[in-house]
């Protein structure tokens, strides 16, 4: 079966409003000879004369008229799906949004993302789930809008990606621990438990290679994978935990943290999203809300000093 020249239901709406070649021509910046080429080609596809001759004049066939009728409001809804979109909107504004996210990031950066978004939208939902790994699946087939964390080599190559914040790596024990006092030196810090992050269950990783130059080799006691799960253990038991810094602010409440005494590489959060949402005003928005958010919440330490206390109610600035 042929399918039908949508490019037709333009010439069809004109025609049928005119009643007249010579105008519906003039019109659509047609000679009369193709507009009635092309009234022929819609007699044609429709199997009805569509307009007759009577008199000096034409009139159109009981399927013209219920055409007619149809036929301009489907006109004007597909010229309007290819008009530019909307200003948008805020205050009005109707959405869910699911972000992706690593533990850590909610209690980090969620109240303050939170109250942004209500202020300037207040009908707009955020939905977080928790990233269990890099595929890039969910961006690819919409069940999530906006994803964060480390850049990986799994990552899709068609997807876009904004850097959001600097991060480093740091040790944190519980209050009281032998790591609280004194310098920390890359043997100290070897000769205790450790606590290890991986979602593949990896023990190995850039602080073990850094230790092995020196001769040194930490001692893994578990595994774990998340960083929520690791200041748990270390809370309250005397392994050590080396987590991303700023991603983990909240997270570290209450516990000790210090610099590594290895080099460590610092890691790069990003956003990232499918191309198809790029030019989307309100997907932008919500980009330029998390961009910023972030940009207030992870600010870097002094040199030499890790904080391990939360932000108080009512300090964040307003973006």
């Amino acid at each position: 079966m042929t399918t039908p020249d949508l490019n037709l239901l333009l010439t069809l709406d004109v025609l049928l409003q005119e009643g007249s070649v010579a105008r519906a021509a003039q019109r659509l910046h047609l000679s009369p000879s193709a507009m009635s080429r092309t009234l022929a080609r819609l007699r044609a596809t429709t199997g009805d004369p569509l307009l007759v001759r009577a008199g000096r004049g034409l009139v159109p066939t009981p399927r013209a008229l219920d055409l007619r009728e149809r036929i301009g409001p489907l006109v004007q809804e597909a010229q309007g799906l290819l008009r530019p979109a909307k200003k948008l909107r805020l205050k009005q504004l109707t959405r869910t949004f699911t972000l992706r996210v690593r533990d850590g990031f909610v209690e980090n950066f969620g109240v303050a993302l939170l109250e942004r978004i209500q202020r300037e939208a207040p009908s707009v939902r955020l939905r977080f789930v928790q990233k269990t790994n890099r595929d890039s699946t969910p961006l690819r087939d919409g069940s999530v809008d906006l994803d964060t964390g480390v850049v990986g080599a799994a990552a899709a190559p068609e997807l876009r990606v904004q850097a959001l914040f600097q991060d480093r790596f740091v040790g944190v024990v519980r209050p009281g621990h032998a790591l609280c006092q004194g310098q920390i030196t890359p043997a100290r810090y070897a000769d205790g438990r450790h606590v290890v992050i991986s979602r593949q269950g990896q023990i190995g990783g850039p602080i073990d290679e850094a230790l092995q130059t020196q001769g040194l080799e930490r001692e893994v006691a578990t595994i774990v994978d998340s960083f929520s799960a690791a200041l748990a253990l270390a809370r309250h038991t005397d392994l050590i935990a080396t987590v991303p810094e700023r991603h983990t602010t909240q997270l570290r409440s209450g516990l000790h943290s210090f610099p590594l005494p290895v080099p460590a590489r610092e890691i790069t959060v990003s956003m990232l999203w499918h191309p198809r949402l790029h030019a989307d005003a309100a997907h932008r928005w919500l980009r330029g809300c998390v961009r910023e958010v972030c940009a207030s919440e992870a600010q870097p330490s002094p040199t030499g000093k890790i904080s391990s206390t939360p932000f108080p109610t009512g300090s964040r600035k307003n973006n």
